[in-house]
């Protein structure tokens, strides 16, 4: 069952799949309807999921489940890592790949490797402050808290001096 993400409760599951690359407006579309589509009809064991989405920075996939409903079950999270992996192909973009780093540039996102960002974090070119994404937070209320931060307070912080 499709809802508004911003009407999910504070505790309710997030995924966040951060893309290599910006999507353009009309993928932003496409996406969203396709979105739209799969949330309506994701189940668990039969019964409806509570569900709902946001697009940020043209970037990031969020998906918000209420699970005080209907919990995800084995089956339910296969079924959206296939959906996450359809997009990867429709759309030739990495959606999966945890080892990534997103952060700000002033109002730009920009997306490196882990390697890349310990060797800019060692040669100063990224900050304690350096604004980046915790994609490890697992509810909405981490997600509105701790998900946009300085470097300083993520996981992020074991790379900067």
């Amino acid at each position: 069952m499709l809802v508004d993400f911003n009407t999910l409760p504070e505790e309710s599951r997030v995924w966040i799949y951060q893309a290599n690359r910006s999507f353009t407006e009309e993928e932003i579309q496409e996406i969203s309807e396709k979105l739209d589509v799969f949330i309506e009809n994701w189940t668990a064991h039969g019964g409806d999921l509570q569900a709902g989405y946001t697009i940020k920075y043209k970037r990031f996939i969020v998906i918000g489940l209420n699970q005080s409903l209907n919990a995800a079950t084995g089956c339910s999270i296969d079924a959206s890592v296939h959906f996450i992996q359809q997009l990867e192909k429709d759309y030739n973009v990495d959606l999966m790949d945890k080892m990534n780093v997103s952060y700000k540039q002033g109002e730009y996102v920009a997306y490196k490797s882990l390697a890349d960002f310990r060797k800019m974090a060692k040669d100063k070119a990224v900050s304690k402050n350096t604004i980046v994404f915790n994609n490890l937070v697992t509810n909405i209320s981490e997600f509105h808290e701790n998900w946009e931060v300085p470097a300083s307070e993520s996981w992020h912080s074991r790379f900067i001096k």
